[in-house]
Protein backbone atom coordinates (compact mmCIF):
# COMPACT_ATOMS: atom_id res chain seq x y z
CA UNK A 1 0.00 0.00 0.00
CA UNK A 2 1.72 3.42 -1.02
CA UNK A 3 1.31 6.49 0.75
CA UNK A 4 0.66 10.03 -1.00
CA UNK A 5 3.29 12.59 -0.12
CA UNK A 6 2.23 15.12 2.22
CA UNK A 7 1.53 18.53 1.14
CA UNK A 8 2.30 21.61 2.73
CA UNK A 9 0.32 24.23 1.68
CA UNK A 10 2.15 27.39 0.99
CA UNK A 11 2.36 30.26 3.56
CA UNK A 12 0.91 33.46 1.79
CA UNK A 13 3.22 36.31 1.56
CA UNK A 14 4.03 38.77 4.75
CA UNK A 15 2.55 41.55 4.36
CA UNK A 16 4.26 45.10 5.86
CA UNK A 17 1.12 46.15 8.19
CA UNK A 18 2.92 49.32 8.75
CA UNK A 19 1.18 52.25 7.57
CA UNK A 20 2.78 54.60 4.47
CA UNK A 21 4.85 57.56 6.12
CA UNK A 22 2.30 60.34 6.00
CA UNK A 23 3.37 64.07 4.19
CA UNK A 24 5.22 65.76 5.94
CA UNK A 25 3.71 69.06 7.11
CA UNK A 26 5.39 71.53 4.62
CA UNK A 27 4.16 69.06 1.83
CA UNK A 28 0.78 69.22 3.19
CA UNK A 29 0.64 72.71 3.31
CA UNK A 30 1.98 73.25 -0.47
CA UNK A 31 -0.82 70.81 -1.83
CA UNK A 32 -3.21 72.85 -0.03
CA UNK A 33 -1.97 75.85 -1.25
CA UNK A 34 -1.61 74.22 -5.20
CA UNK A 35 -5.29 72.57 -4.69
CA UNK A 36 -7.03 76.17 -3.39
CA UNK A 37 -4.77 78.89 -5.80
CA UNK A 38 -3.80 76.67 -8.57
CA UNK A 39 -6.73 77.06 -10.55
CA UNK A 40 -7.00 80.66 -10.44
CA UNK A 41 -3.26 81.59 -10.99
CA UNK A 42 -3.56 79.52 -13.86
CA UNK A 43 -6.13 80.64 -15.41
CA UNK A 44 -4.16 84.36 -14.55
CA UNK A 45 -1.23 83.06 -16.11
CA UNK A 46 -2.26 82.14 -19.46
CA UNK A 47 -4.88 84.68 -20.04
CA UNK A 48 -1.69 87.02 -19.14
CA UNK A 49 0.50 85.26 -21.12
CA UNK A 50 -1.71 85.53 -24.38
CA UNK A 51 -2.28 89.06 -23.90
CA UNK A 52 1.69 89.57 -23.33
CA UNK A 53 2.47 87.93 -26.59
CA UNK A 54 0.04 89.81 -28.61
CA UNK A 55 1.45 93.02 -27.10
CA UNK A 56 5.27 92.00 -27.92
CA UNK A 57 4.31 91.01 -31.54
CA UNK A 58 2.12 94.51 -31.83
CA UNK A 59 5.47 96.09 -30.65
CA UNK A 60 7.37 94.28 -33.23
CA UNK A 61 5.18 94.79 -36.12
CA UNK A 62 5.16 98.49 -35.51
CA UNK A 63 8.45 99.29 -35.00
CA UNK A 64 8.22 102.31 -32.93
CA UNK A 65 10.31 101.79 -30.59
CA UNK A 66 13.13 101.98 -32.79
CA UNK A 67 12.11 106.19 -32.80
CA UNK A 68 12.26 106.91 -29.32
CA UNK A 69 14.76 107.37 -26.44
CA UNK A 70 15.87 104.66 -24.27
CA UNK A 71 13.84 106.09 -21.80
CA UNK A 72 10.19 105.80 -23.86
CA UNK A 73 11.41 102.84 -24.88
CA UNK A 74 13.10 103.20 -27.52
CA UNK A 75 16.34 100.81 -28.20
CA UNK A 76 17.62 97.84 -30.29
CA UNK A 77 14.82 95.35 -29.50
CA UNK A 78 11.18 95.21 -28.51
CA UNK A 79 12.09 93.97 -25.24
CA UNK A 80 13.47 97.05 -24.29
CA UNK A 81 9.51 98.56 -24.23
CA UNK A 82 8.37 96.92 -21.09
CA UNK A 83 11.02 98.48 -18.85
CA UNK A 84 10.69 102.63 -20.50
CA UNK A 85 9.29 105.39 -18.91
CA UNK A 86 8.68 104.12 -15.24
CA UNK A 87 10.78 101.20 -15.59
CA UNK A 88 14.04 103.15 -16.47
CA UNK A 89 13.52 105.18 -13.51
CA UNK A 90 12.91 102.28 -11.32
CA UNK A 91 16.50 100.39 -13.07
CA UNK A 92 18.59 104.31 -12.37
CA UNK A 93 17.03 103.86 -8.54
CA UNK A 94 17.78 99.88 -7.97
CA UNK A 95 21.18 100.95 -9.63
CA UNK A 96 22.20 104.42 -7.98
CA UNK A 97 20.09 104.86 -5.23
CA UNK A 98 18.29 108.19 -4.53
CA UNK A 99 19.33 111.89 -3.96
CA UNK A 100 16.56 113.47 -3.18
CA UNK A 101 16.32 117.52 -4.00
CA UNK A 102 14.46 120.06 -5.79
CA UNK A 103 16.29 121.92 -8.15
CA UNK A 104 14.24 124.47 -9.47
CA UNK A 105 13.63 125.31 -13.72
CA UNK A 106 12.96 128.69 -14.79
CA UNK A 107 12.34 127.93 -18.61
CA UNK A 108 9.82 125.56 -18.37
CA UNK A 109 6.12 126.93 -18.83
CA UNK A 110 4.57 123.84 -16.39
CA UNK A 111 7.80 123.06 -14.86
CA UNK A 112 9.42 124.32 -11.69
CA UNK A 113 11.03 121.43 -10.57
CA UNK A 114 13.52 119.45 -12.42
CA UNK A 115 12.46 115.71 -12.24
CA UNK A 116 13.77 113.34 -9.24
CA UNK A 117 14.03 109.73 -8.71
CA UNK A 118 12.64 110.57 -5.37
CA UNK A 119 9.07 110.36 -6.59
CA UNK A 120 9.16 106.96 -6.74
CA UNK A 121 9.14 104.88 -3.61
CA UNK A 122 11.84 102.17 -2.69
CA UNK A 123 10.38 98.81 -2.23
CA UNK A 124 10.07 97.83 -5.75
CA UNK A 125 13.52 98.87 -6.64
CA UNK A 126 14.61 97.44 -3.34
CA UNK A 127 13.49 93.96 -4.89
CA UNK A 128 15.10 94.75 -8.21
CA UNK A 129 18.26 94.93 -6.79
CA UNK A 130 18.07 92.52 -4.06
CA UNK A 131 16.87 89.43 -6.84
CA UNK A 132 19.66 90.74 -8.96
CA UNK A 133 22.52 89.97 -6.30
CA UNK A 134 20.83 86.87 -5.64
CA UNK A 135 19.91 85.40 -8.90
CA UNK A 136 22.99 87.03 -10.93
CA UNK A 137 19.97 88.49 -13.77
CA UNK A 138 20.28 92.10 -14.79
CA UNK A 139 18.19 94.58 -12.98
CA UNK A 140 15.86 94.29 -16.05
CA UNK A 141 15.78 90.80 -15.79
CA UNK A 142 15.24 90.93 -11.90
CA UNK A 143 12.59 93.78 -12.09
CA UNK A 144 10.51 91.63 -14.58
CA UNK A 145 11.29 89.08 -12.53
CA UNK A 146 9.93 90.26 -9.35
CA UNK A 147 6.75 92.12 -11.44
CA UNK A 148 5.65 88.79 -12.72
CA UNK A 149 5.97 86.29 -9.67
CA UNK A 150 4.28 89.62 -8.01
CA UNK A 151 1.27 89.53 -10.01
CA UNK A 152 0.64 85.94 -9.52
CA UNK A 153 0.78 86.31 -5.83
CA UNK A 154 -1.59 89.56 -6.44
CA UNK A 155 -4.29 87.17 -8.74
CA UNK A 156 -4.20 84.51 -5.85
CA UNK A 157 -5.30 87.68 -3.53
CA UNK A 158 -8.11 88.96 -5.41
CA UNK A 159 -9.32 84.87 -5.81
CA UNK A 160 -9.15 84.97 -1.95
CA UNK A 161 -11.17 87.95 -1.66
CA UNK A 162 -13.71 87.28 -4.40
CA UNK A 163 -14.33 83.97 -3.32
CA UNK A 164 -15.69 85.21 -0.11
CA UNK A 165 -17.79 87.54 -1.98
CA UNK A 166 -18.87 84.76 -4.81
CA UNK A 167 -17.53 81.52 -4.22
CA UNK A 168 -15.06 79.43 -5.70
CA UNK A 169 -15.71 79.90 -9.64
CA UNK A 170 -16.49 83.77 -9.76
CA UNK A 171 -12.81 84.16 -7.34
CA UNK A 172 -11.14 82.09 -10.51
CA UNK A 173 -13.01 84.38 -12.95
CA UNK A 174 -11.94 87.50 -10.86
CA UNK A 175 -8.30 86.86 -11.12
CA UNK A 176 -8.90 86.39 -15.17
CA UNK A 177 -9.87 89.66 -15.25
CA UNK A 178 -7.69 91.35 -13.51
CA UNK A 179 -5.22 89.73 -16.35
CA UNK A 180 -7.14 91.61 -18.79
CA UNK A 181 -8.34 94.59 -17.40
CA UNK A 182 -7.34 97.89 -19.13
CA UNK A 183 -4.45 98.70 -16.95
CA UNK A 184 -3.00 95.31 -17.21
CA UNK A 185 0.11 95.55 -18.99
CA UNK A 186 1.61 97.21 -16.78
CA UNK A 187 1.68 93.71 -14.28
CA UNK A 188 4.25 92.37 -16.96
CA UNK A 189 6.86 94.92 -16.79
CA UNK A 190 9.52 96.93 -14.80
CA UNK A 191 6.50 98.63 -12.44
CA UNK A 192 5.47 98.56 -8.90
CA UNK A 193 1.63 97.81 -9.97
CA UNK A 194 1.39 93.89 -9.42
CA UNK A 195 4.03 94.49 -6.06
CA UNK A 196 1.48 96.89 -4.63
CA UNK A 197 -1.64 94.79 -5.77
CA UNK A 198 -0.48 91.89 -4.19
CA UNK A 199 0.22 94.00 -0.95
CA UNK A 200 -3.28 96.03 -1.43
CA UNK A 201 -5.16 92.15 -2.16
CA UNK A 202 -3.24 90.09 0.75
CA UNK A 203 -3.73 93.03 3.64
CA UNK A 204 -7.95 93.74 2.71
CA UNK A 205 -8.01 89.86 2.82
CA UNK A 206 -6.35 90.14 6.29
CA UNK A 207 -8.79 92.24 7.97
CA UNK A 208 -12.16 90.18 6.42
CA UNK A 209 -10.96 87.24 8.09
CA UNK A 210 -9.88 88.94 11.28
CA UNK A 211 -6.12 89.07 11.33
CA UNK A 212 -4.98 92.50 11.82
CA UNK A 213 -1.81 92.53 12.68
CA UNK A 214 -0.38 90.95 9.27
CA UNK A 215 -3.19 93.69 7.71
CA UNK A 216 -1.10 95.67 9.54
CA UNK A 217 2.07 94.89 8.06
CA UNK A 218 1.39 94.41 4.62
CA UNK A 219 -0.31 97.95 4.51
CA UNK A 220 2.89 99.09 6.18
CA UNK A 221 5.36 97.54 3.43
CA UNK A 222 2.70 99.14 0.49
CA UNK A 223 3.37 102.26 1.83
CA UNK A 224 6.62 101.55 0.76
CA UNK A 225 5.59 100.47 -2.48
CA UNK A 226 3.04 103.26 -3.91
CA UNK A 227 2.12 106.97 -2.55
CA UNK A 228 -1.71 105.42 -3.44
CA UNK A 229 -1.17 102.85 -0.60
CA UNK A 230 -2.85 106.08 1.70
CA UNK A 231 -6.26 104.24 -0.04
CA UNK A 232 -5.09 101.52 1.71
CA UNK A 233 -3.88 102.69 4.96
CA UNK A 234 -7.63 104.66 5.33
CA UNK A 235 -9.44 101.11 4.49
CA UNK A 236 -7.34 99.43 7.14
CA UNK A 237 -7.88 102.10 9.51
CA UNK A 238 -11.93 102.49 9.08
CA UNK A 239 -12.39 98.57 9.58
CA UNK A 240 -10.47 98.56 12.74
CA UNK A 241 -12.48 101.17 14.35
CA UNK A 242 -15.49 99.49 13.21
CA UNK A 243 -14.30 96.45 14.70
CA UNK A 244 -13.46 98.16 17.50
CA UNK A 245 -16.65 99.99 17.77
CA UNK A 246 -18.46 96.41 17.00
CA UNK A 247 -16.48 94.32 19.51
CA UNK A 248 -15.70 91.91 17.54
CA UNK A 249 -12.12 91.50 18.26
CA UNK A 250 -9.20 92.00 21.11
CA UNK A 251 -9.00 95.74 21.12
CA UNK A 252 -5.02 95.26 21.10
CA UNK A 253 -5.06 93.63 17.37
CA UNK A 254 -6.86 96.75 15.62
CA UNK A 255 -5.14 99.12 17.29
CA UNK A 256 -1.85 97.54 16.31
CA UNK A 257 -2.74 97.50 12.84
CA UNK A 258 -4.19 101.13 12.97
CA UNK A 259 -0.56 102.25 14.25
CA UNK A 260 1.44 100.18 11.54
CA UNK A 261 -0.75 100.53 8.78
CA UNK A 262 0.37 104.05 7.89
CA UNK A 263 4.25 104.03 9.03
CA UNK A 264 5.78 103.13 5.62
CA UNK A 265 4.26 105.87 3.60
CA UNK A 266 4.93 107.98 6.34
CA UNK A 267 8.37 107.19 7.20
CA UNK A 268 9.49 107.22 3.20
CA UNK A 269 8.21 110.50 2.76
CA UNK A 270 9.15 112.03 6.04
CA UNK A 271 12.84 110.66 4.93
CA UNK A 272 12.70 112.35 1.46
CA UNK A 273 11.72 115.88 3.60
CA UNK A 274 14.24 115.32 5.55
CA UNK A 275 16.94 114.92 3.13
CA UNK A 276 15.88 117.94 0.66
CA UNK A 277 15.71 120.00 4.06
CA UNK A 278 11.61 120.19 3.11
CA UNK A 279 9.35 118.66 5.06
CA UNK A 280 6.87 118.96 2.07
CA UNK A 281 9.59 118.33 -0.15
CA UNK A 282 8.14 115.12 -1.74
CA UNK A 283 4.48 117.00 -2.68
CA UNK A 284 6.61 119.88 -4.08
CA UNK A 285 8.44 117.04 -6.20
CA UNK A 286 5.35 116.01 -7.71
CA UNK A 287 3.54 118.86 -8.19
CA UNK A 288 6.52 120.85 -9.73
CA UNK A 289 8.70 118.06 -11.26
CA UNK A 290 5.72 115.72 -12.35
CA UNK A 291 2.84 117.82 -12.73
CA UNK A 292 0.72 115.34 -10.14
CA UNK A 293 -1.20 116.83 -7.47
CA UNK A 294 -4.63 117.04 -5.99
CA UNK A 295 -7.36 119.79 -7.87
CA UNK A 296 -10.70 118.34 -6.42
CA UNK A 297 -11.01 117.03 -10.17
CA UNK A 298 -10.61 120.35 -12.00
CA UNK A 299 -8.03 118.18 -14.35
CA UNK A 300 -10.48 115.46 -15.29
CA UNK A 301 -13.35 117.18 -16.00
CA UNK A 302 -11.33 119.47 -18.66
CA UNK A 303 -9.87 116.37 -20.15
CA UNK A 304 -13.26 114.70 -20.42
CA UNK A 305 -14.72 117.76 -21.95
CA UNK A 306 -11.71 118.41 -24.50
CA UNK A 307 -12.42 114.47 -25.40
CA UNK A 308 -16.04 114.44 -26.16
CA UNK A 309 -15.31 117.60 -28.37
CA UNK A 310 -12.38 116.21 -30.13
CA UNK A 311 -10.01 118.14 -28.77
CA UNK A 312 -6.28 117.83 -27.61
CA UNK A 313 -5.12 120.79 -25.74
CA UNK A 314 -4.31 119.69 -22.84
CA UNK A 315 -1.24 118.48 -20.99
CA UNK A 316 0.15 114.98 -21.74
CA UNK A 317 -2.61 114.41 -24.42
CA UNK A 318 -2.70 110.97 -25.93
CA UNK A 319 -5.81 110.48 -28.65
CA UNK A 320 -6.03 106.51 -28.37
CA UNK A 321 -5.27 105.70 -24.74
CA UNK A 322 -7.38 108.83 -23.26
CA UNK A 323 -10.09 108.30 -25.50
CA UNK A 324 -10.08 104.39 -23.35
CA UNK A 325 -9.47 106.29 -20.28
CA UNK A 326 -12.80 108.45 -20.70
CA UNK A 327 -14.33 105.83 -21.53
CA UNK A 328 -13.71 103.44 -18.39
CA UNK A 329 -14.00 107.18 -16.28
CA UNK A 330 -17.83 106.70 -17.84
CA UNK A 331 -18.28 103.02 -17.15
CA UNK A 332 -16.82 103.90 -12.99
CA UNK A 333 -20.52 104.98 -11.99
CA UNK A 334 -21.75 101.62 -12.75
CA UNK A 335 -19.33 99.48 -11.35
CA UNK A 336 -19.68 100.95 -8.45
CA UNK A 337 -23.45 100.40 -7.59
CA UNK A 338 -22.71 96.87 -8.89
CA UNK A 339 -20.06 96.25 -6.16
CA UNK A 340 -22.24 98.11 -3.80
CA UNK A 341 -25.57 95.57 -4.22
CA UNK A 342 -22.92 93.34 -2.79
CA UNK A 343 -22.64 94.66 0.18
CA UNK A 344 -18.73 93.84 0.95
CA UNK A 345 -16.70 94.13 3.85
CA UNK A 346 -16.16 97.95 4.36
CA UNK A 347 -12.36 97.55 3.99
CA UNK A 348 -13.21 96.55 0.03
CA UNK A 349 -15.49 99.39 -0.12
CA UNK A 350 -13.13 101.92 1.13
CA UNK A 351 -10.15 100.84 -0.47
CA UNK A 352 -12.52 100.98 -3.56
CA UNK A 353 -13.95 104.25 -3.28
CA UNK A 354 -10.83 105.76 -2.50
CA UNK A 355 -9.11 104.81 -5.18
CA UNK A 356 -11.49 105.91 -7.55
CA UNK A 357 -11.75 109.36 -5.70
CA UNK A 358 -7.94 109.80 -5.70
CA UNK A 359 -7.71 109.22 -9.55
CA UNK A 360 -10.61 111.30 -10.34
CA UNK A 361 -9.43 114.31 -8.04
CA UNK A 362 -5.93 114.44 -9.14
CA UNK A 363 -3.47 115.83 -12.22
CA UNK A 364 -1.74 113.13 -13.62
CA UNK A 365 -1.19 111.67 -17.29
CA UNK A 366 -4.86 110.93 -18.07
CA UNK A 367 -3.68 107.61 -19.87
CA UNK A 368 -2.83 106.31 -16.62
CA UNK A 369 -6.37 106.16 -15.85
CA UNK A 370 -6.47 102.60 -16.61
CA UNK A 371 -3.53 101.73 -14.69
CA UNK A 372 -4.28 103.88 -11.38
CA UNK A 373 -7.31 101.65 -10.99
CA UNK A 374 -5.59 98.20 -10.90
CA UNK A 375 -5.57 98.27 -7.37
CA UNK A 376 -9.58 98.49 -7.37
CA UNK A 377 -9.45 95.06 -8.37
CA UNK A 378 -13.06 94.78 -6.36
CA UNK A 379 -14.91 96.47 -9.17
CA UNK A 380 -14.21 93.06 -10.89
CA UNK A 381 -16.58 90.81 -8.29
CA UNK A 382 -19.84 92.08 -9.38
CA UNK A 383 -18.45 91.24 -13.43
CA UNK A 384 -17.07 88.01 -12.00
CA UNK A 385 -20.26 86.49 -10.30
CA UNK A 386 -22.25 87.16 -13.58
CA UNK A 387 -19.75 85.53 -15.79
CA UNK A 388 -20.08 82.61 -13.37
CA UNK A 389 -23.14 81.90 -15.13
CA UNK A 390 -21.55 81.29 -18.06
CA UNK A 391 -21.17 77.86 -19.46
CA UNK A 392 -17.60 76.81 -19.78
CA UNK A 393 -17.36 76.94 -23.40
CA UNK A 394 -18.82 80.67 -23.34
CA UNK A 395 -16.61 81.64 -20.96
CA UNK A 396 -13.62 80.40 -22.62
CA UNK A 397 -14.69 82.45 -25.44
CA UNK A 398 -15.07 85.52 -23.13
CA UNK A 399 -11.85 85.48 -21.68
CA UNK A 400 -9.68 84.62 -24.42
CA UNK A 401 -10.91 87.29 -26.65
CA UNK A 402 -10.42 89.80 -23.85
CA UNK A 403 -6.72 88.40 -23.56
CA UNK A 404 -6.33 88.65 -26.91
CA UNK A 405 -7.62 92.11 -26.90
CA UNK A 406 -5.63 93.49 -23.89
CA UNK A 407 -2.97 93.10 -26.06
CA UNK A 408 -3.68 96.07 -27.62
CA UNK A 409 -5.55 98.22 -25.35
CA UNK A 410 -3.94 96.94 -21.71
CA UNK A 411 0.01 97.16 -23.67
CA UNK A 412 0.28 98.56 -27.26
CA UNK A 413 -2.28 101.36 -27.06
CA UNK A 414 -0.82 102.29 -23.62
CA UNK A 415 3.17 101.78 -23.79
CA UNK A 416 3.81 102.67 -27.89
CA UNK A 417 0.36 105.16 -28.02
CA UNK A 418 0.39 106.51 -25.26
CA UNK A 419 2.30 107.23 -21.81
CA UNK A 420 1.81 104.85 -18.76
Amino acid sequence: MSTMPTVIPAQPAQRDSTPPAAPAPLQQRSRRLVRRYGPAVGCYAVLKLVGFAVFMRLVDYSGYYLTKSPRLGGGAHPWDVPASFDGWWYQLIAQFGYDPQLVPITNSPWYTFQENSAAFFPLYPGLMRLVSEITGLGLYGAGMLVAVVASLLAAAGVFAVAERLGGVRAGVIAAGLWAVMPGSGAEWAVYSDSTFVALAAWSCYAVITGRWITAGVLALTAGLSRPTAVTLIAAVGLAALVALFRHRDRVERPLIAMTLAPLGLLGYVGWVGWRMGDWGGYFKLQRGAWLHFFDGGQFTFATMRSIMLGRNDYVFAAPVPDLLAALIILALPILIVLLVRLRPPAVLMVHTLATVAILVCNQQIFSNVSRFLLPAFPLLIPLAIALSRLSRPALVTVLGTCALASGWFAGFAIFELGAP
